[in-house]
């Protein structure tokens, strides 16, 4: 994003609210809704708690949310706690992680296979206890 057009929200920024657009840095703090088409980045110092919507994320800094992306990547320096739903998810040694991941192909509401079961067993007729044998002492 360097030396393109975008949303920027510097360090010394604090935001609450909805941001939308194309491309975006955010480097401060942010609250609120996040619907990027293009490529979001938050920097190593930014604080964001969000429900985020991209195309493309890329976390470095603190974040607590959603996140919904085409592309996702934690940074090494990312410390991160949510719900993550990705088609292309990649984190870098050293970043933390927290909260339910859903990232590939299937992670779409598709159908699935029904689960196979088993067949039941039929009920049987109990078997009668054996009968002494004649001559034995029934005890």
């Amino acid at each position: 994003m360097d030396g393109e057009k975008g949303t920027l929200i510097d360090t010394d920024a604090r935001f609450e609210g909805t941001l939308s657009g194309k491309d975006a840095r955010i480097l401060g703090r942010f609250k609120g809704d996040i619907e990027i088409k293009g490529r979001l980045v938050l920097g190593e110092g930014s604080v964001v708690e969000a429900k985020i919507l991209a195309d493309t994320a890329e976390i470095a800094g603190e974040f607590k949310g959603e996140i919904v992306a085409e592309r996702l990547t934690f940074m090494e320096k990312a410390r991160v706690t949510g719900t993550f739903d990705a088609k292309i998810l990649s984190v870098r040694e050293g970043a933390q992680m927290n909260g339910a991941v859903s990232a590939g192909e299937s992670r779409k509401a598709q159908p699935q296979a029904a689960p196979q079961v088993a067949p039941q067993a039929k009920p049987t007729t109990p078997i009668p206890p054996a009968k002494p044998a004649a001559g034995t002492p029934a005890g």
